[in-house]
């Protein structure tokens, strides 16, 4: 019996752009294809490389519909946006018990910028979107993180080497310190990352885009 595969061709000016062109339409990895090539080209006569490209079967499991699912969502909404980004699809951790597991999309390219916007605003937008799209196609909610080039990892890395640092300050000063406002999931961060700490607790203030983390010295006993 021969396999259920989807193929794509594709015709570029050489292999190496052909397979990135394919792994675009089709929203998948590398080591997820199998690659023909059916003309490697000629440059000098100017003929093009064409190749075709199928995505190999992998083992059925629970949660492949969850991915297939919103890895090909955010995709559609990039191709709409007309931005050129590949989709790496993964389960994270959760950060904490109560929670699922978070699905990471995180979309790899050239001049993603725009995707990111100011302070991740249109990241947050973005993501939003998917979550209600893909909550509605699966009729289950869906704990999915958008992210561009790993910018959430190093930006969650950044706020709680800052929360660190002004804990320091705010128990070494004994006062109270104000971070600058910051939308809720970096609230969050601030928050989760000193929830333990011996010296100093954390409190929200202020309402809307103004609200932001107070970084707060405990009451020696």
């Amino acid at each position: 019996m021969s396999e259920n595969r989807t193929f794509l061709e594709v015709i570029a000016p050489d292999v190496e752009e052909a397979v990135a062109r394919a792994l675009f339409e089709l929203g998948v990895e590398q080591d997820e294809i199998d690659v023909e090539v059916l003309d490697a080209g000629d440059a000098g006569e100017g003929r093009q490389a064409r190749v075709r490209v199928s995505i190999r079967p992998a083992e059925a499991q629970p949660e492949d519909a969850t991915v297939l699912t919103a890895r090909k969502t955010l995709q559609t909404l990039l191709e709409k946006m007309l931005v050129r980004g590949r989709v790496n699809a993964y389960w994270g951790e959760a950060d904490d018990v109560e929670e699922s597991r978070p699905l990471i999309l995180d979309v790899h390219g050239d001049d993603l910028g725009m995707l990111i916007g100011h302070k991740g605003e249109t990241l947050a937008a973005l993501q939003y979107i998917v979550r209600l799209i893909v909550t509605k196609q699966l009729n289950q909610m869906v704990n999915i993180v958008v992210d561009v080039e790993g910018y959430k990892n190093r930006r969650e890395h950044q706020l709680k080497q800052l929360a660190r640092r002004l804990a320091e300050q705010a128990a070494q000063h004994g006062r109270t310190i104000a971070l600058e406002p910051m939308p809720a999931n970096e609230r969050r961060i601030i928050h989760l990352a000193l929830r333990d700490h011996p010296e100093v607790t954390t409190e929200s203030v202020g309402d809307g885009h103004s609200r932001k983390v107070t970084v707060i010295p405990k009451v020696k006993k």
